[in-house]
């Protein structure tokens, strides 16, 4: 269960990464991964016993990974074309799935919050079981990302390139990199690994769809990215550091009966601590006598 919330978690913030460290501050991945299980979701309902399971697993990675890149296109385009605010812009775009979501989940059964369980009794579209376990692809799928993305930041051309945009956007207009494409391309890509995610928690986690699956995951992978640096194997530390605070505040708050909401306090006097060190690691400070000029 631990490993489940933390793989959750990492593959969000390594989602994230390659558009913080382009300086493209997008929150916007609550939206982004609730679109991509939107799409899963739709094709296990109406085409679940209609394909073969391959191609149906097929056919619900490649329509939430697509949904999840139109969702994180259009403030990119925006941004590359108009400089639009990027972290306003992606913040509104998550209110806008919650509520497309909701509108087709209300179509679907009433005025129910949930599709429930889907598909319960045939399992169509569930992950199968690895090793005796229900969880165990979504940690292999999550560790290949790692790698892969880690690879793609640290030695391809395309991270190159993002590394000089996040720097300075002048520095990288000048030796010829086209901003605007790296821009759209990098938020793409980062919307969708959100949606990727979206994908694993409907399929093999959480088998259903509510406004809440992704239950501020795509918040709390904002700190995983930006205390790991962008660094996709830091993010592993950075992501069972959360998972294990937020798993410990629970417990205390059972123990001595409080309510959770002092859990999510704990655990934002502990994360805002944390981010303050950041600035006695950046910044030092001296003090300096002021010397009287000789006449």
């Amino acid at each position: 269960w631990m490993l489940r919330d933390l793989v959750a978690l990492l593959c969000i913030g390594i989602a994230l990464a390659p558009a913080f460290k382009m300086r493209f501050w997008n929150i916007g991945a609550e939206g982004q991964v609730l679109m991509g299980g939107f799409a899963t979701a739709i094709c296990m309902m109406y085409l679940g016993g209609k394909l073969p399971t391959p191609l149906l697993f097929l056919t619900m990675f490649l329509t939430s990974v697509i949904a999840g890149a139109v969702w994180s296109f259009i403030p990119a385009f925006f941004k590359a074309n108009w400089n639009t605010n990027e972290t306003l812009f992606t913040l509104m775009m998550n209110y806008v799935a919650i509520q497309l979501v909701s509108y087709y989940t209300n179509i679907w059964r009433g005025q129910a919050s949930s599709l429930g369980t889907i598909n319960m009794g045939t399992k169509i579209g569930w992950f199968p079981k690895m090793f005796g376990h229900d969880f165990t692809l979504n940690i292999i799928i999550v560790a290949v990302l790692t790698v892969l993305v880690y690879v793609y930041l640290k030695y391809t051309k395309h991270g190159y390139e993002i590394s000089v945009v996040g720097e300075s956007e002048r520095t990288a207009r000048y030796v010829g990199i086209k901003v605007d494409k790296v821009i759209i391309r990098t938020m793409i890509l980062s919307g969708a690994l959100c949606a990727l995610m979206g994908f694993v928690m409907t399929s093999g986690i959480d088998h259903t769809l509510t406004t809440t699956i992704v239950d501020s995951r795509g918040f709390t992978a904002v700190m995983v990215s930006w205390m790991s640096k962008f660094n996709p194997f830091i993010m592993i530390a950075a992501s069972l550091l959360l998972v294990t605070m937020d798993r410990g505040a629970g417990e205390i708050s059972t123990a001595f009966s409080l309510n959770q909401s002092f859990a999510d306090i704990l655990t934002g006097i502990i994360l805002f601590f944390i981010i303050a060190t950041e600035f006695f690691i950046t910044y030092k400070v001296t003090l300096r006598k002021s010397s009287k000029k000789e006449a």
